[in-house]
């Protein structure tokens, strides 16, 4: 087994945050098979397009489909997982649009015409950034203060689409954390009946049962999503009832417009993609508290672009105010605009709030905020200098000078914060509680 292990490299001026060694990269060799959409499932397609490519096959000799069969094996079935039953599955979608009689061709032509609808695609090819990390479902079998993790990633790729893909492994309390290696096959969630045609409803979309969530990607499914889904901020949240469910808000770029999303899963193994509804769901960057404050559900967010706001309400799906004023830009690195970097981590201090602010020559950089525990728009303490900045080779990338991050995790005393670099990779920094404390004024 290939592991990944971490270790101190170097340590950033005036921050408590060590930096560790591990780096994850941009990945072209990283493909899903994909359904390729024709003429049912896109409205500028021309009329008739899918039924007269099946029509084309069907003229083929059995023969000739035979061996054209055998060859899109050769170049396909070693680089993807279950290939033929993917593409008898994509036939029967094919078969069920276009009312085709389904004992009119072979089982080999089927797949063949299966394999006409599908198309590899590199989901990652671009760019891997902004992550998000919460405690893993399962924590059976952890050495004592370790902490199995999930941890999302923004990976974008063909067509500078973004996607939501996923890794998991073990931080333990010195710092240190192994991620658990992926196989060579990547796949889709695939999405359960849904009615598409509502562009304001919900969908729910699961994983293959015999695929691990670091294999997962789930992609854009609905139209307002059709851009990308942006920068998941993922918490493990604390119901009234005591049960806990896994929540995550994003942003859904249709290509022209915005609105923040909700992705919410108690395994996940199932996922359900839903809107926000409200006029705080028109913004972005927005991230849910891990449980209800003084009988609310709260939400940090930048709901005029350049301030950080607290947003409250009795509807985890529907944010109809604009929120508090809880903190406006104040020091040079933040002059541009704050926003938070992910769910706030209750301490025995308060709410610790990962921020970011831009700067000049719109270079990002992480500081750290912390909120009164029972009233949260009280502000007690943040950092005056940034706690990371891109510096070196880290300021080269995708989106130069920056450093994001969408969560932390809680190890002990101890954080893990995975980070984007420059829009092109993601680090890892470790440092404690109490010294990011220390900075505050």
């Amino acid at each position: 087994m290939s592991r990944e292990w971490t270790s101190s490299v170097s340590n950033r001026p005036l921050s408590p945050l060590r930096i560790l060694d591990t780096r994850l990269h941009a990945d072209p060799s990283r493909v899903v098979l994909r359904p390729f959409h024709l003429g049912w499932q896109s409205t500028s397609a021309p009329v008739g397009r899918a039924a007269r490519l099946v029509e084309d096959i069907a003229e083929l000799s059995e023969r000739a489909a035979s061996a054209e069969y055998r060859r899109v094996l050769a170049d396909f079935k070693e680089r993807h997982w279950q290939t033929e039953q993917m593409f008898e599955e994509r036939y029967l979608e094919v078969e069920h649009a276009l009312k085709l009689d389904p004992e009119r061709f072979s089982r080999s032509r089927k797949r063949l015409i299966g394999a006409y609808f599908c198309h590899e695609y590199t989901y990652a090819a671009a760019a891997l950034m902004n992550p998000s990390i919460v405690p893993h479902p399962d924590q059976s079998g952890m050495q004592e203060g370790a902490v199995r993790f999930v941890m999302s990633l923004r990976a974008v790729g063909e067509g500078h689409i973004s996607s939501i893909a996923f890794r998991e492994g073990i931080a333990h309390p010195d710092g240190t954390f192994l991620l658990w290696p992926q196989s060579a096959f990547a796949t889709s969630v695939e999405l359960d009946d849904a009615d598409l045609a509502c562009g304001d409803c919900a969908v729910t979309v699961h994983r293959h049962e015999e695929s691990s969530l670091s294999n997962t990607v789930i992609f854009p499914i609905t139209e307002q999503q059709k851009g990308g889904l942006e920068d998941l901020r993922l918490t493990h949240f604390r119901h009234d009832d005591g049960t806990y469910e896994w929540i995550g808000t994003y942003t859904a770029y249709s290509g022209s417009s915005i609105r923040s999303e909700l992705l919410r899963t108690f395994d996940f193994k199932h996922f359900e993609l839903e809107p926000v509804r409200g006029a705080a769901g028109r913004n972005k960057g927005m991230a849910l508290f891990p449980q209800k404050v003084g009988g609310q559900f709260l939400m940090l967010g930048r709901q005029d672009g350049k301030n950080l706001h607290l947003l409250r309400s009795d509807d985890l799906e529907r944010w109809d105010n604009e929120g508090t004023l809880l903190m406006e830009p104040k020091y040079p690195w933040e002059f541009i605009q704050i926003g938070n970097c992910g769910s706030p981590v209750l301490t025995d201090a308060g709410w610790l709030v990962l921020t970011h602010g831009v700067g000049a020559m719109r270079k990002y950089a992480l500081g750290a905020a912390l909120l009164d525990r029972d009233d949260p728009s009280k502000l007690i303490g943040r950092t005056r200098e940034p706690v990371l900045t891109a510096i070196d080779a880290d300021r080269s990338g995708y989106v130069p000078n920056v450093v994001y991050t969408c969560g932390m995790l809680p190890v002990g005393e101890r954080l893990l914060i995975p980070y984007g670099i420059s829009d092109s990779a993601v680090g890892f920094a470790t440092t404690t509680v109490s010294d990011l404390l220390a900075l505050m004024v």
